[in-house]
């Protein structure tokens, strides 16, 4: 019987990596020809004929988004932006939802705030109010702008807040017994034991600041504010523009017959995948845990 056991166990463990592995490539496959086009001639692009390779390689579509001084500053824009929005996330999230694990007897109004958060997650003020917001605060044009309308993600409180429910009480209960402050049970004992969660949020923050591209559209009247998505974006039109107004010169032009649209697509997706692929590895193995316990209600 346990040999039996220990066969079928095998057997079923190896048909469960065998189908895992087959999803895996089947994921893997339209990334590696997203590739494969960003490397590739416009005419091979155009009739089809790019697979897992390149065909007549060529480096023209990451040479037009480099070789401008532009993309290096809202570059620039993008990585500050992340990481001014992570500390301030960071920073509002978690000490808002560790007050909302107390009781509404340990915070008098608890209740009132917890179904403020949920409004605000359920019903969005929009665009025109938050452009109205920003532009009496006189941060239009700023990196501000793109900051502070996603300052305090409710979602992410929820998510730290039943993290901290999961938590047993008697640890906080020790704490205060020994004499440690509220800030000292909420960053020495609270924060260490949600470290899952942290980088859940983290991660969370880092690629919706990241990938944001219609923020800068709307509160960026200057194509030098731009966020690194949003001046991507705009290249493809930037350069079809000048192809049609004949403002390319002869050498130009050939340059750029080798180049479409469709190349360009292509390497702003990886161009925008990389940085995110670099930091991912360091947190992807929180993310679960994070999820799993903070979206569970005790």
């Amino acid at each position: 019987m346990l040999d039996n056991k220990s066969v079928s166990s095998k057997i079923r463990n190896t048909v469960i990596h065998l189908v895992v592995i087959l999803l895996g490539m089947v994921c893997l496959f339209p990334l590696i020809n997203i590739v494969a086009i960003s490397f590739s001639g416009s005419a091979a692009v155009t009739a089809n004929r790019v697979g897992l390779l390149p065909v007549n390689f060529n480096t023209l579509a990451y040479e037009e988004i480099l070789k401008d001084k532009q993309f290096w500053v809202s570059f620039r824009t993008s990585v500050i932006r992340v990481f001014v929005s992570l500390m301030l996330n960071l920073s509002l999230v978690i000490p808002m939802a560790y007050a909302m694990t107390k009781t509404n007897r340990e915070f008098r109004g608890r209740n009132i705030y917890m179904n403020l958060l949920i409004f605000a997650m359920l019903f969005n003020g929009g665009m025109i109010p938050n452009f109205i917001w920003l532009r009496s605060l006189g941060m239009l044009n700023s990196i501000w702008a793109l900051i502070f309308p996603s300052a305090v993600p409710v979602f992410s409180v929820i998510l730290m807040m039943n993290f901290f429910n999961g938590i047993p009480k008697a640890l906080e209960e020790a704490a205060f017994i020994d004499g440690a402050t509220p800030y000292q049970v909420l960053f020495q004992i609270m924060v260490p034991c949600a470290k899952p969660c942290v980088a859940t949020i983290s991660l969370f923050s880092i690629v919706n600041n990241w990938n944001d591209f219609f923020s800068g559209l709307v509160y960026m009247q200057k194509i030098e504010h731009y966020p690194i998505m949003t001046y991507i974006q705009s290249l493809s039109v930037n350069i079809q523009a000048l192809i049609e107004q004949g403002m390319m010169n002869q050498q130009a032009m050939e340059t750029m017959g080798d180049l479409s649209n469709k190349n360009l697509n292509a390497a702003k997706i990886v161009v925008a995948v990389v940085p995110l692929l670099i930091i991912y590895p360091f947190l992807q193995r929180y993310l679960i845990t994070g999820m799993v316990m903070g979206s569970v209600k005790q």
